[in-house]
């Protein structure tokens, strides 16, 4: 095999996920990619390493030993690449490398979750950092995490992953909403029973495991969202009740297209964290970003605010 290029780094990132998502079908979702595409990349780094990575058909998806051997090796060395990023800026006493960043959309109008006043402060002092942002559910990123495709990742995050740790940043308000048109829109706040509720059709948000509908103690599920733009666009139908950040809800609720519902009831704080699967002082690029989300966290003037 020939010297390492970009072209090959690329196509070793995409068969970590492959090999660790366990086949081709869950990798398209987690890279967002066809299987021709995927099988495309997996056919141009088996000829460049001259051998069969993994078997797939009826069978079902398993690695060669050429394809275990070149997944503990690649994982090594994107280890090693970070590494070697983080001991130049250390020894030039200055950040530089690349920092790849992770967070859920809908947070740009969210004061302490938005990144970009951590962004503006952190380039003061780190400009020669390179910054890949990437916007995903909080099961991608955590996923991206693992995978080291991120080095911090910010959302609610639910269910804890080993290996990985949870810096609790804020708790964000949420509240429940339907759109102009919607049954509940016009009556008032205190002819909306519970009941009426239980008939109205909820749409959850899949990375809360069906909390949502609990919080409500709502039947049943008839629609599922990823993303807090497809649940805005799911409530302004007229025809779905949901959850909503409280920062996107009243925008739209102040332009008369949606309405808050009882509040007082089914309102709660969801709890954001940053995550990160390095230890403190392991890469200061990592380390100095993290300070930077939370003194943003702590400047919360609703006392919301959870960093130290």
């Amino acid at each position: 095999m020939r010297r390492l290029d970009n072209i090959d780094l690329r196509l070793l990132r995409v068969f970590v996920v492959l090999a660790e998502e366990g086949g081709f079908h869950d990798a398209q979702i987690a890279l967002n990619l066809s299987q021709s595409t995927l099988s495309t990349h997996l056919a141009a780094l088996e000829r460049k390493l001259g051998g069969q990575l993994c078997e797939r058909g009826r069978a079902g998806f398993r690695l060669t030993p050429l394809g275990e051997g070149t997944l503990a090796a690649a994982k090594q060395l994107f280890e090693d690449i970070e590494a070697f990023h983080g001991r130049i800026g250390r020894d030039r006493k200055r950040l530089v490398g690349r920092l790849r960043l992770g967070i859920v959309d809908g947070v740009v109008t969210n004061p302490q979750l938005g990144l970009q006043t951590a962004l503006s402060r952190y380039l003061d002092y780190a400009s020669e950092v390179f910054v890949d942002l990437e916007l995903g559910s909080p099961a991608a990123l955590e996923r991206a995490l693992m995978d080291g495709a991120r080095d911090i990742v910010v959302g609610p995050f639910s269910q804890k992953v080993p290996g990985i740790t949870y810096i609790p940043l804020h708790r964000e308000a949420q509240a429940l909403y339907c759109g102009r048109g919607h049954a509940l829109f016009d009556i008032p706040a205190e002819a909306i029973s519970h009941a009426r509720i239980e008939e109205a059709l909820f749409s959850v948000r899949r990375y809360r495991h069906l909390d949502d509908l609990y919080r409500v103690n709502h039947p049943r599920a008839s629609a599922a969202i990823e993303h807090m733009e497809a649940q805005v666009m799911m409530i302004l139908s007229g025809r779905f009740i949901g959850y909503l950040p409280r920062h996107i809800g009243e925008d739209w609720a102040a332009r008369g297209q949606m309405r808050v519902i009882r509040p007082e009831s089914y309102g709660f704080d969801s709890t954001h964290f940053a995550a990160t699967r390095r230890l403190k002082g392991e890469q200061p690029l990592v380390d100095a970003f993290i300070g930077e989300l939370r003194r943003q966290a702590r400047a919360a003037p609703d006392g919301t605010q959870l960093s130290r």
